[in-house]
């Protein structure tokens, strides 16, 4: 046998290795789940019940964290503005800090009015509804992870508590709509997302990326962006990090949020001065910029994401732990006791930690090619959607409005790319003779494979050979076909775009088949 084969594999071992590590820390944290809610209430009756649904949020929690937390660190990962250990400590730290402060002190156990729980008298229907629900999502999670396909984890619990909730009192007890707006945010938020995040995107190119002078407009265009991400991160705070010691209305926090993006204005000016001194003339120079920004903003997607998606993993769990601990009361609303936020927090981090890096890849470098600035648009423009989206009520799934903002970014690429080779176009052909073939031909291979913001000062050079330059039909040819190439990748579109549409109906039929699993094992 030869010394590559060894290597191979040894190397091969090595990855197995990895991959049992990780599975054998998954089942640890369960397992240390499922002894505390032993320890705890065993004296519950049916404790079993609660010990398993316990396990099952602790499963879900970390299909969470394996999944969605993705899209909050993926693009500042891909851009390289930030390492992915760097990501998931970050991500996993205010994952948890938005869980456990900003974590919502109720939550509706029929997730987003899916099903009526009046329509559900027997208490142990209820459980078995909840657990099949759970159960549902968590495993379409887990199988759209192995798939590199990012989801909703909240259209996935959504579908889970329908499908059980029809298994258990047919197709009446669903509220047709809500799954309606649930269907339109299909549309809705990756739409929103993708809009916000290219207009960000084309307004920071017009400001900083196409002047002729792109450092000195950064000197004076990114202490307001900064401001900007300081307005958003301080008004939700005001709005939800805090609402369990004082309520703030909207407007004051709107003005509290202004108030300290002015301050921040102040502080970051000087800052963004030294460093546009050390930085060159150049977009790279310039793109290294958004670095701090871009992290700070994707620690503020992860506050969201832990402070509103925990409830998908505790939830159902909130609501089985009422049930089984508080007799009689209203089950539509629970409030979510600590030690079940923990878990979730916990779970997150941890699903994020040992089997995020996947997702993040895919978020970050396999949709389209991103750079700082580009990344930092779509965190900011993720976060501004959810937090607007959330005061409008507006049916908006953070993941698909993350997502649609990749998208959306890819796509002005592609729009300015064809955009200035039309330009590229019209000037070559107006230009007759040909004492200079060389020089157009190196000035063209030089522009098909430039970045959008460098072509403005290649369309110069074009300019100012005169009317002498000249290009054939035939490099005409391949110059608008390689102008018009897809910075999307059309693939993994497809695949994501189907992996949404398919979230409700296949968590659902998950979760009536474990519905009717449990309520055989349990009935006498």
């Amino acid at each position: 046998m030869k010394v590559g084969d060894y290597l191979k594999i040894e190397n091969a071992t090595d990855i197995s290795r990895s991959e049992v590590g990780r599975l054998g820390t998954a089942i640890l944290f369960m397992v240390g789940v499922m002894i505390y809610a032993g320890t705890q209430f065993a004296h519950v009756d049916q404790s079993f019940l609660l010990i398993a649904a316990a396990v099952i949020g602790a499963y879900m929690s970390l299909n969470i964290g394996a999944n969605d937390v993705a899209n909050n660190v993926g693009p500042a990962v891909g851009s390289f503005a930030m390492t992915m250990t760097m990501a998931i400590v970050i991500a996993a730290v205010f994952e948890a800090g938005g869980a456990i402060i900003a974590g919502g002190e109720v939550v509706h156990t029929v997730k987003k009015g899916i099903i009526d729980p009046a329509d559900i008298a027997n208490t142990d229907v209820f459980i078995w509804v909840m657990m099949g629900a759970l159960l549902g999502a968590a495993i379409w999670l887990n199988a759209a992870t192995w798939l590199g396909a990012p989801v909703s984890t909240t259209h996935s619990i959504v579908g889970g508590v329908m499908g059980a909730g029809i298994a258990s009192a047919g197709w009446d007890i669903v509220n047709w709509d809500s799954m309606i707006k649930i269907a339109a945010s299909w549309v809705i938020s990756p739409l929103t997302g993708g809009i916000i995040a290219a207009l960000t995107l084309f307004t920071l190119k017009k400001l900083i990326f196409f002047k002729d002078d792109p450092v000195t407009a950064a000197r004076k265009v990114m202490p307001f962006v900064v401001s900007i991400m300081a307005w958003a991160f301080t008004t939700y705070l005001c709005l939800k990090g805090i609402k369990k010691l004082i309520k703030i209305e909207f407007p004051t926090a709107l003005a509290i949020g202004v108030a300290v993006a002015v301050l921040c204005y102040f502080i970051v000016r000087p800052m963004i001065a030294r460093a546009t001194d050390r930085i060159g003339d150049s977009p790279d120079g310039v793109n290294k910029l958004f670095t701090i920004p871009l992290i700070f903003a994707a620690a503020l997607l992860s506050f969201a994401h832990g402070a509103n998606d925990v409830a998908n993993a505790v939830g159902p769990l909130a609501g089985i732990v009422e049930v089984l601990t508080v007799s009689g009361g209203d089950h539509s609303q629970v409030a979510i006791p600590l030690w079940v936020m923990v878990i979730g927090a916990i779970g997150i981090s941890f699903g994020l930690a040992l089997f995020g890096p996947k997702l993040i890849h895919t978020v970050g470098s396999e949709i389209t090619e991103l750079d700082r600035s580009r990344a930092f648009c779509i965190a900011l423009a993720a976060a501004i959607t959810v937090i607007i989206a959330s005061q409008l009520g507006m049916p908006i799934s953070s993941t698909h409005v993350a997502l649609g903002a990749v998208f959306g970014v890819g796509f002005l690429r592609e729009f300015l790319e064809q955009r200035m080779g039309k330009v590229v176009e019209n000037v070559l052909a107006k230009h007759v003779g040909s004492p200079d073939l060389s020089k157009v031909e190196q000035v063209l291979a030089e522009f098909r494979n430039a970045p959008a913001e460098e072509k403005k000062i290649m369309l110069d050079s074009l300019k100012a050979m005169g009317p002498e330059a000249v290009i054939s039909a035939a490099q005409r040819k391949k110059l608008r076909k390689a102008l018009k190439r897809q910075l999307v990748k059309r693939s993994t579109l497809l695949k994501i775009a189907s992996a949404w549409i398919i979230t409700v109906p296949v968590s659902g039929v998950l979760a009536a088949l474990f519905y009717f699993a449990l309520r055989g094992m349990m009935l006498p």
